[in-house]
Formats: C-alpha cells, structure tokens, sequence
C-alpha cells in the first residue's frame, strides 16, 4: 500500500511545491510512499520562516535549561514511536529490522545527550590581562542547514538536529531523495514536543536542486552534510563563497588491521561486523583487512566459514544480518566494482554474486563477497564500494603496514586486533584515521567527537563541544578602570 507523505515546511504540513515521486521497499521493489519534491521556492520559503521564527521570543528567549527540556521531550517521543520509527526506516532502506531499532534508539540517546548538555553548558570569564574584565560567550549561529544520506538517516538526522536545537538555531533538514521518512518523523516529534512553527522544516528532493539552494542561500550560516566525498567537495567550494563554516563527513576505506597475536576469534567477529553489517552500506566499513601473513591462512579459513553462515534474508525477519542494498542501480555499482577486482587479478573467495529465486529475484541483494590476491594500490582497494565486500591483504612488516594503510584518499576510520597494548598505541597513533578502534569495531558513543581527515570530511560531530559547530563566539572586555583611558590625556 503506498502512503500518501506531507511535509513540515515553514511551519505548516503540506506538500511541497515540486513534481510527484515515489519512493521503493528495496525487499521487493514495491512502491510504498508518495511525495512532493521541494523547489528552490520552497528553500527560501523555509529559510525565510526558519529566520523569522528563530528571532522570536519564543525561541531566541528560550533559555538553555528551557530548550533542553524540549530536547528531553523529543527523545521521549522518539521512544514512544520506536517500534513504528523503525519498521518506517526498514521500508526506506532495506536495513534489517534490528538495526532499525538500533538507530532509533541512538537517534533518542542523540537528542538526551545534547539536553544535558545544552542544560550544563557553561560559558567562560578568562584570564585577566589587564585593569578589564574578559568574558566569551556562544550565540546560535542563526538557520543552519542539514544534508543527509540514506543510509542511516534517522540517526544522521539526530546528530545535526539535536545540537543545532540545543545552540539555539533553526534547522533545514534535506533528507536523502530516496528515504525521506525518518526526516519528516523527526519534525513531527520536534513539532510536538514544543519547537515552535518555522524553526525546523524537511524538504525533500534533489540534492542538485533542493541541496544546491539550501547551501546557496544567504540566510544560511552553516551546512553539516553527511555523503559522498565528491558532493562534500562541491558543498564546501560554494561555501567558501560566503565564508560559511561546514561540517562534512564524508566517504571511507577503512583498513582494520590483525596483528599476529590477535584472538581470533574476536578479530574474525568484529571485521565481519564491520563490513557486512548494514550490508557494508557504512561510510567506516571496515572494507580492507590486513592479516599479518604468520596467521594469514587461519583467519582466512575462520573468516570464510562465518561469512558463508550470514543470513541474507527479508530485513523484517529477527534472524537476517543482511538485508538488501539500498537500490538496484546501487547493487548494480558494487557488482561493477567485484567484476572489476576479479579483472585486477583478485580471487573471489565467497559471495560475488546475487543470491537467487523468491523474492532476491525482486529486491537488490547481494552476498557478502570477500575477494584476495589484490595489491593495496588495485582500485577495489582504494576507491569506496558502499557494500558488501572485503579485500583480504596480508602484511608482514609493521613500518610498511602502516605506509599501505595511509596510503590512500580517505582517512575515516581503522581498526586493531591485538593483545599488546603498546603496539596499539603504536600503530593508532600512526594511521591517519578520525576513529581508531581497537580490539572491536564500529561501536559509537554520542559523547565522543566524530568525523574523518583527508577526503573523509571535516568538521566534527557528536561530543559535548558539538554544540560549539553551531554557534559563534563572542568576547566581552569590561573595563575596570578608575581612571580615564590615558592615550588622549598623555
């Protein structure tokens, strides 16, 4: 059955002004929403509402104890729709049903957490440096702009949101074309819980149309994008134009990395989880695994014989692990790219297939695929695939580890399977990745900064100083003086 979907724009439900368009249940390719496109007309209508509403007493007087109120009601109202939240996320995108509940939940612990903080934020009197008084506070830096992908929207969304609500901005929100939902549920609770009309809109559509006006417009003070490395690229080259502050995270090569003192055990769980959870459609999949060449063969043989037991199933069954790719034109890139490293000389070792019959034959699946005998420098191992595919390469020396794993574009995220801690620290401290995990892999916490270097991104998400990328400071000197500044006097 397909649902008929308004959106909240400037403050009122509607559809928005642009051509119809349907979105897809990437299980079987069913039409299940129907929605309006934004126009460039409705960004400046949003934006404009957004910078009206955000001067108003009801929010721009709204003390911080008092918006993190709103915040804690939004988190509550999140789980009291959970069950609902996530079986909408399944449909935009396929994700297994347990990772949908998953993402719910951190998208409320998002909200919390910035509550509490925006609740306990304090500003700064600094150091006298002479007869005056110095004082620096933060300001809302005005209406803000959010991008999201569709891969993992209701918990991209939360992490732009709630901080920017928090600071004291207003917020437009362009989810991705192809999973709109969880966006305009996130407005509807916001709505709900008291944030007051204008101060958050949803517009759905292109990112070349809806997105190009939203980071264009003149009333919009910042943009935090999650994507692809090359839109981030564009969005920051436009931004540059007005001196606009961004925050992109951006694409991944993950490199994880098992040292030969690894369980493994532990090692062979955590790079399956790492890649093939969200069927590998995870900016920091950890997509390229370096076993050292002493215990090459016996994590091979563990890894394949875990990884042939995932489960690629329907995404509203408990049991499946995998679920579909998010589209077919997207299935149809990561089979480009297995095709490609078997044309590079690599060997597939599992999966590099559709599965087939039923209903794999109607939705966008694909098997975990592990390919080997590929060198760093191939391109299935430097370019982003976004699925379900892991290069094996074995390493021997730690000074040219490192070298292989740093070179290349993206600098996300890496992973360390050891027991020696100091070689931990080590070779941690060597890779040029935002994250290190070590002995575990792709586990978040909303209290600790994310983001990436290199083509990975900038800018930082997440942690109590996130509410900071949503504002700008301002100093005050306060002079003390009895006595008339001397300089026109002397």
């Amino acid at each position: 059955m397909t649902e008929h979907i308004q959106t909240l724009l400037a403050g009122r439900w509607r559809d928005a002004s642009g051509p119809s368009y349907t979105t897809e249940y990437p299980h079987d390719g069913s039409v299940v929403a129907q929605l309006h496109a934004a126009t460039v007309a409705d960004v400046d209508e949003a934006v404009q509402a957004a910078e009206k509403a955000r001067l108003q007493p009801a929010w721009a007087k709204r003390m911080p104890h008092e918006r993190a109120s709103v915040l804690h009601r939004i988190a509550q109202g999140i789980r009291e729709q959970a069950e609902s939240l996530a079986q909408l996320q399944r449909l935009d995108n396929g994700k297994p049903i347990k990772e949908c509940r998953a993402l719910v939940a951190s998208a409320a612990g998002t909200f919390q957490f910035f509550a509490a903080a925006a609740e306990t934020w304090e500003d700064a009197v600094t150091p006298a440096r002479g007869d005056f008084l110095t004082l620096s506070v933060h300001e809302p830096l005005g209406v803000v702009g959010a991008i999201t992908p569709w891969n993992s929207p209701i918990a991209s969304e939360a992490q732009k949101m709630a901080p920017a609500l928090a600071a004291g901005c207003a917020i437009v929100i362009k989810p991705a074309e192809i999973t709109p939902r969880m966006a305009v549920e996130l407005a509807r609770i916001a709505q709900q819980s008291g944030v007051p009309d204008g101060i958050v809109s949803v517009l759905p559509g292109k990112g070349s149309v809806v997105g190009d006006a939203l980071v264009r417009h003149p009333l919009v003070k910042r943009i935090a994008f999650t994507g692809g490395t090359n839109v981030g690229m564009g969005i920051q080259r436009l931004a540059a134009d007005k001196l606009m502050p961004t925050s992109l995270e951006l694409g991944g090569k993950s490199p994880t990395i098992v040292c030969a003192d690894a369980d493994l055990d532990h090692a062979v769980a955590g790079v399956i989880y790492g890649i093939f959870s969200s069927s590998g459609e995870s900016c920091i999949a950890g997509s390229r695994a370096f076993v050292h060449a002493s215990v090459y063969e016996a994590f091979k043989s563990r890894l394949l014989a875990a990884v042939k037991g995932l489960r690629v199933a329907d995404p509203a069954l408990e049991t499946t692990h995998m679920g579909p790719l998010v589209n077919r034109g997207h299935r149809d890139s990561v089979e480009r790219y297995v095709q490609l490293g078997r044309d590079e000389g690599g060997r597939v070792l599992c999966g590099g297939a559709r599965p087939q019959g039923g209903y794999y034959d109607q939705g966008s699946y694909y098997q975990p695929t592990v390919i080997e005998g590929l060198p760093n420098t191939a391109r299935m191992c430097r370019e982003e695939i976004f699925g379900p595919v892991l290069a094996l390469l074995p390493w021997s020396d730690e000074a040219d580890l490192i070298s292989q794993c740093n070179d290349n574009d993206y600098g996300l995220a890496s992973g360390i399977w050891t027991r020696d801690y100091k070689a931990a620290w080590r070779i941690g401290r060597a890779l040029q990745t935002g994250t290190v995990w070590v002995n575990t892999y792709k586990l978040f916490s909303v209290s600790t900064p994310f983001g990436g270097v290199k083509l990975s991104g900038t800018g930082r998400e997440k942690g109590r100083q996130g509410i900071l990328e949503y504002t700008t400071q301002k100093s005050f000197y306060w002079g003390m003086n009895d006595a008339p500044m001397p300089w026109a006097l002397s």
